[in-house]
């Protein structure tokens, strides 16, 4: 893009944004698969009109333009779309980003997305700034029917301690207070992992120390190519899980996901460490 034509662009986005304000987005950038789900859950995703490279769901959402990822998205390409709201999840984009949005009088929306609640407010928040709050609503209850359903159907007589990884190298871990770990608890599981929230990133010999009954990989879902068997790798045979066979790898992408689809994630987890 010229630099003129940026500059022209990010002209008229006063009078795009007052539009927006009376009558909620028109035109919307989703930098997050989760808000991206969203938007299309609740009847909005023919307001998208940009994606991360990450947002491959609904396959109709496939064959929007894409912005760059959620973690380095890029800047002209966003504002070459004309957003009147640009969302995403709050966390892997830095503030500074965000303010150039809204110095530029860009809507912007990124919300806490690591539990259940925030999910449903995240759900309630796109519906009021797309103009859907009715279907948001409706979203929101549907999803706790089939979540209520999942959870009943789980039939589990023991709650075994489970290690999700997100990442082996270096080693990155569902923590304490995160979606991860409502997923866990909804699959009738315990989380291995006793302190640090979030994300924890740990070593080899603190994995031994957790000790869990159950490892459950979830580095193939994002395709990273670097997953690989854990048994074959270096040190790992020195935890039991891995001695014993006890590693599941997971390969739905709605597991790392915090948005509609919880139910069907929750679904995935309980399946693997529940085995019948």
């Amino acid at each position: 893009m010229q630099r003129r034509d940026f500059v022209t662009i990010v002209a008229l986005f006063p009078g795009a944004c007052k539009r927006a304000a009376e009558g909620g987005a028109t035109r919307v950038v989703s930098l997050s698969p989760s808000t991206t789900e969203a938007l299309f859950a609740i009847g909005a995703g023919a307001l998208v009109v940009g994606r991360s490279r990450y947002c491959d769901y609904p396959a109709s959402a496939v064959r929007l333009p894409q912005v760059g990822g959620y973690v380095d998205p890029n800047l002209e390409a966003i504002v070459a779309l004309a957003p009147t709201l640009v969302t995403g999840a709050r966390g892997p984009l830095g503030r500074s980003f965000v303010d150039k949005l809204e110095a530029m009088r860009i809507t912007t929306y990124f919300p806490e997305t690591e539990s259940l609640k925030n999910i449903e407010t995240m759900l309630l928040g796109l519906g009021d700034r797309t103009g859907r709050r009715s279907d948001a609503e409706d979203t929101v209850k549907n999803l706790n029917e089939r979540l209520r359903t999942t959870v009943e159907a789980i039939h589990a007589t023991t709650t075994p301690r489970v290690l999700l990884l997100y990442g082996t190298d270096p080693i990155v871990a569902a923590g304490l207070g995160s979606f991860a770990d409502e997923m866990l608890r909804y699959a009738k599981a315990t989380n291995a992992v006793t302190a640090g929230s979030g994300y924890p990133t740990m070593g080899l010999e603190h994995v031994v120390v957790l000790d869990p009954d159950i490892i459950v990989n979830a580095t193939f879902t994002e395709g990273t190519g670097n997953a690989g068997k854990l048994a074959d790798r270096a040190g790992w045979n020195k935890v039991g899980a891995v001695r014993k066979g006890r590693v599941f790898e997971l390969r739905d992408e709605a597991v790392l996901r915090p948005g509609p689809r919880l139910p069907e994630a929750v679904k995935a987890l309980a399946s693997l460490v529940h085995p019948r």
